[in-house]
């Protein structure tokens, strides 16, 4: 959002990272993202992609690191499965074993 990214079909999402893993080694950093209102999805992983270099400096002077981790990018689908959760909740049956 603030334009350190010189690509403007990036620049047009609003991206919303749920979770950063690293591997054991910390060569490699997933970030699970979903683009904001779950649209795009599919453009928005190719764009951060695409990007990845850029990303990858910029985080490795920002943080101080010595070595930046690899960047994958993979969609978040914890808000799927809180929705998923959400909706077994409101369930009768369900409610009804979890009260009784």
């Amino acid at each position: 959002m603030r334009g350190d990214i010189h690509d403007p079909e990036l620049n047009r999402l609003s991206i919303t990272v749920g979770e950063v893993r690293c591997s054991p080694d910390l060569k490699i950093a997933t970030a699970y993202v979903m683009p904001l209102g779950g649209e795009a999805q599919g453009a928005a992983i190719e764009f951060l992609a695409r990007n990845k270099a850029e990303l990858r400096r910029i985080i490795g002077r920002k943080a101080g690191l010595k070595f930046t981790p690899d960047l994958r990018f993979r969609l978040d689908e914890t808000f799927d499965q809180m929705d998923e959760t959400r909706r077994l909740f409101e369930d009768e049956k369900v409610r009804r074993d979890v009260e009784g």
